[in-house]
């Protein structure tokens, strides 16, 4: 995968795992991508794209002819790979809101909901992981004014459906790191704003949550010039760090090591200048009573 991925596909995680064991393999096994194409009657192209996650779905019939050209013969190992592409080839619950969803999105989605640990810092709006509904309703309203109201419930739903994951018994660690901004702009109102601050509260004193909030009294920080950006890190070894932005022309998902370690060294600088989460519970109270 490049610096800046073209996801627009949407693989599922389980499939960018798979594609990498495969490319392991291959390796392993002395093959160049035209003769393990050759070998199973694929172009070197389709194995390049079987190994980058970006084939709509792994055929069961193609995996396991690869196995076997890569010399794996253990019937319990192959079976348990053609589990996961199975596994893999099956559409996230998200699928049923692409009517309401960007095609970019589905990809964001399967990184979120198989992360190990979600990091990110927001400096706009609060992270959709932690946004009460009316606080979303609101957004979400401003974000597409020419939307139905049944479009923009779905949008709602689909938020809310996310959260779900913080009450998994193996959920991700969320970290977020916001700025003061985030809390002074106006979303829904003044009740819309406490209510969104008391859920802050809240969900922060969750074990696997924390919330730090950089005030302005602390002046520069290392992403002011950056904008919003998150960090996913995965259980699989297979699988890097990965970054998330969003820029003007769209997403861009950064996987190449050097780019990721800017991002995450940000990140821990943002972690160390932002107010402690104790620090920060305190401030969310005064500043509920500024609404």
């Amino acid at each position: 995968m490049t610096a800046e991925t073209d996801w627009g596909g949407a693989p599922s995680v389980l499939r960018m795992i798979l594609g990498r064991q495969l490319e392991e393999l291959r390796t392993r096994a002395g093959l160049g991508y035209a003769e393990a194409g050759a070998a199973i009657g694929v172009s070197h192209s389709t194995i390049r794209r079987m190994e980058a996650a970006k084939v709509a779905r792994l055929r069961l019939a193609d995996a396991e002819k690869l196995l076997q050209v890569y010399g794996v013969t253990d019937r319990e190992e192959i079976d348990t790979f053609l589990q996961s592409v199975r596994e893999a080839n099956k559409r996230g619950w998200w699928h049923t809101y692409r009517d309401v969803m960007p095609d970019w999105f589905a990809a964001y989605l399967s990184l979120e909901q198989a992360a190990l640990q979600v990091r990110a810092y927001e400096n706009q709006f609060v992270h959709g992981l932690l946004q009460t509904e009316d606080y979303a309703r609101a957004l979400l309203t401003a974000a597409h004014p020419h939307s139905s109201a049944e479009a923009t419930e779905r949008r709602v739903a689909l938020r809310m459906h996310r959260q779900e994951l913080l009450a998994r018994p193996a959920s991700p660690r969320l970290w977020v790191v916001m700025d003061e901004t985030v809390l002074r702009r106006p979303v829904g109102g003044p009740g819309v704003m406490r209510a969104q601050i008391d859920h802050l509260v809240e969900v922060g004193r969750l074990p696997q949550v924390t919330v730090q909030l950089m005030p302005f009294a602390n002046g520069p920080h290392p992403a002011l010039w950056a904008g919003a950006f998150h960090l996913f890190r995965f259980r699989a070894r297979e699988l890097p760090d990965i970054g998330y932005l969003n820029g003007l022309v769209g997403p861009v998902y950064l996987d190449k090591a050097d780019d990721v370690v800017v991002y995450r060294e940000a990140l821990d600088r943002l972690s160390a200048q932002a107010a402690s989460a104790r620090k920060t519970e305190a401030l969310l109270t005064a500043l509920r009573k500024e609404w």
